[in-house]
């Protein structure tokens, strides 16, 4: 049990350094690009943290696990948006950039309602609804990459002027050579971070699983802990740094990106290895309890955390205690049913 304790405090400790790695290097990509923050959020950090539930999900659509592969995507997003999305807002009132924040808005719900096609209508998830939700994954990315250029360009003839005004030709072309090499050495850092990170949460979540078996923890207790959170806790380290470094939007944007990621990349993988039917656990009155509690809570509280931001440009302390009000409540109710 020792040496089970000492791999889980490891764990910790390499999810907490990747997170600085991470977000670091996320931030100086889009500072020396001049992009903006909440738009490398919902890309390269959204698709860094997502790789947990990439794994895990594809894995179990191999092993013919798709009410695991269901599940995971489902319980991320629902864990993102009322706990850590909503843990970072409480804490800190957020303002939003409307334009950045919009595009991975309108492509969540957008999939979404696939999802929701293929669940209350069609009641399965066939090859085709995966291969439609990769491709609203390639769109997003496409349109988001040409957006990112756009605005990047944009930016550097701005700063190419004001050089010009100030004659430093010479200067700049030093800086330019040094920015190279400090994007190269962020691109690298990155990588180490997302897999630095990903390390820290499957050491944490394995042994963190066994210390609450030695502990006597119910099963399902477990389940509603270590494991559905487990493949989040990228997202909440990820939040939890930015937050203290005062990228507040880096946050912001890779929740809402990595939830997107959950619907198109992660489910899309998912069901097109292997489709599968909607998976029938708990009812309620009789009915599936996945179509009356899980995918309307996750629809509310992505509505309720992006619709106010869309149209105040800001998210507020008070939407952050009633999402993790909401997550309390909808984590007791499995308990109950």
């Amino acid at each position: 049990m020792f040496d089970t304790i000492m791999l889980f405090i490891f764990g910790l400790v390499l999810l907490i350094k990747g997170g600085d790695w991470f977000v670091d290097s996320a931030s100086g990509i889009a500072r020396r690009f001049h992009v903006p923050e909440l738009l490398i959020g919902a890309t390269i950090v959204a698709i860094g943290t997502t790789l947990p539930e990439v794994m895990v999900s594809a894995e179990s659509a191999v092993l013919g696990h798709g009410d695991v592969a269901y599940g995971n995507a489902i319980g991320s997003i629902i864990c993102n948006t009322a706990l850590i999305a909503a843990m970072t807002i409480a804490v800190r009132s957020q303002q939003v950039d409307r334009k950045t924040f919009t595009l991975p808005v309108i492509f969540f719900f957008a999939a979404a309602l696939v999802y929701m096609i293929a669940a209350y209508i069609m009641g399965k998830f066939t090859l085709a609804i995966g291969i439609i939700l990769l491709a609203i994954f390639v769109v997003y990315m496409a349109l988001t990459i040409v957006n990112a250029l756009r605005i990047g360009k944009k930016e550097r003839a701005e700063l190419s002027v004001k050089q010009a005004d100030i004659g430093a030709d010479t200067e700049g072309q030093a800086q330019e050579q040094s920015g190279k090499f400090a994007v190269a050495k962020d691109i690298v850092m990155l990588i180490v971070g997302a897999a630095v990170i990903a390390l820290g949460s499957r050491l944490l979540v394995n042994n963190g699983v066994k210390i609450a078996e030695w502990l006597k923890v119910p099963e399902a207790v477990i389940a509603l802990t270590f494991i559905a959170i487990g493949t989040s806790l990228p997202e909440l380290v990820t939040a939890i740094t930015s937050l203290i470094k005062g990228h507040g939007a880096l946050s912001l944007g890779n929740i809402i990106g990595a939830n997107l990621f959950n619907l198109v990349l992660v489910s899309g993988i998912s069901i097109t290895l292997s489709p599968f039917t909607i998976p029938v656990g708990n009812t309620v009155f009789g009915i599936n309890s996945t179509l009356i509690i899980d995918l309307p809570v996750m629809l509310f509280v992505m509505l309720f955390l992006t619709l106010p931001a869309i149209i105040r440009g800001k998210l507020s302390r008070l939407q952050g205690f009633a999402l993790l009000g909401i997550y309390a409540a909808f984590f007791a109710i499995q308990f109950i049913i």
